[in-house]
């Protein structure tokens, strides 16, 4: 019996028919006396030893890592090793595999050893009882989530043993949190739904490396992944009291004035003073995207639609010149295309990628 766990799942929180199948097993063998699940069976009382021919205490690991040591390397040498050692006592010999997903521990190593050993098990009888059928047990199992445990252990890896990410700081990621924010909106556009799957995997990487950075500081002002989460977590909940707190809404429009009420009750509870509907739009934003987002926050606050007619052209307050009269004909292209539903930041991107691909089509058309 190969009982395969999860690196993500506090060891020792087994599902009942594991914690039967090691009550009776024949033997538990382990590949090294670290394994992180011994403590638990030694509070429960269930003896274990260590893989015979393993060495004294050496981890032996399915991958070939540098830890496998006995008659041979990799998933073959392990099986060969547990095949002599089934065949050497009868009833269940239970094999504690290495819990997946450790940093650099890959899935599916216990289906591979299983299918090692049912080779060797059709290549002829071992000697003894003989090797008798090979199964494996998950004893515990990521929970929807889990993976991102996988990511956080991963990264507290590189922060100490990598010289490149030890050195990174939150200024110096900033423009790679920029990047990869818009490389996953090109993958959206292309419609390429394993390039998004990737690029979004890429920003995640971004928010969790910032955190570990965070997490480091000792002036005060550190914070853990754990906070961050718990803080996205407690805002969602406080901000769709339809969903968590009883409260009926009419439909999306009703749930976005809400949204828009309670943010700005918090800033009010925050700042002791009433604050301005305008408050938080980040101006570092593209142009187009800052002056829908003023626009929108404008309209749901009950702001004069007449304010969008910019007055800064030329002859304005304010003018300057051509600039002036152009950024007043962009501002109310934007105010256009939102009363047409329209982003004006995604349909000027849009245009931007035709105009892309009909310049490609003239090079192409040169070179032929």
């Amino acid at each position: 019996m190969l009982l395969a766990t999860s690196a993500t799942v506090r060891p020792g929180l087994l599902s009942w028919p594991a914690w039967q199948v090691l009550g009776g097993a024949a033997r538990v063998l382990a590949g090294s006396a670290g394994h992180p699940l011994l403590p638990a069976l030694d509070e429960a009382g269930i003896s274990w030893q260590l893989l015979p021919g393993a060495g004294d205490g050496a981890s032996v690991r399915s991958d070939g890592g540098a830890g496998m040591t006995g008659d041979g390397a990799g998933v073959s040498g392990l099986a060969r090793l547990l095949a002599a050692a089934a065949a050497a006592w009868p009833g269940t010999v239970v094999w504690l595999c290495d819990p997946e997903g450790a940093p650099g521990q890959a899935d599916g190593e216990p289906e591979a050893l299983a299918r090692a050993l049912d080779e060797l098990r059709a290549a002829g009888p071992a000697p003894g009882p003989g090797l008798g059928l090979v199964e494996v047990l998950r004893g515990s199992a990521d929970l929807p989530g889990g993976h991102l445990l996988r990511l956080v252990a991963v990264m507290d890896t590189l922060r100490t043993e990598c010289p490149w990410d030890a050195r990174q700081t939150h200024d110096s990621l900033a423009p790679h949190l920029l990047e990869e924010s818009y490389e996953a909106l090109e993958a959206l556009e292309d419609g390429d739904a394993a390039a998004l799957r990737e690029e979004l995997g890429d920003v995640l990487l971004q928010v969790v490396f910032n955190a570990r950075v965070a997490a480091e500081r000792s002036d005060g002002t550190g914070y853990s992944i754990d906070d961050v989460a718990d803080g996205i977590v407690s805002k969602l909940v406080r901000r769709h009291p339809h969903v968590f707190a009883g409260v009926t809404v009419s439909g999306a429009d009703e749930v976005k004035l809400n949204w828009d009420a309670i943010k700005a009750a918090e800033r009010e509870s925050a700042s002791g003073v009433r604050a301005s509907a305008l408050a938080g739009v980040p101006f570092g934003q593209p142009a187009l995207a800052l002056a829908a987002q003023l626009q929108r926050r404008a309209e749901r606050a009950g702001v004069p639609p007449g304010l969008a007619d910019d007055q800064g052209g030329p002859d304005g307050p304010g003018g300057d010149g051509d600039h002036g009269e152009l950024g007043s004909e962009l501002f109310a292209l934007v105010a256009r295309a939102r009363a047409a539903a329209i982003d004006p930041e995604l349909a000027l991107r849009a245009a931007a990628r035709r105009y892309r691909d009909r310049v490609h089509d003239w090079e192409r058309a040169r070179r032929s």
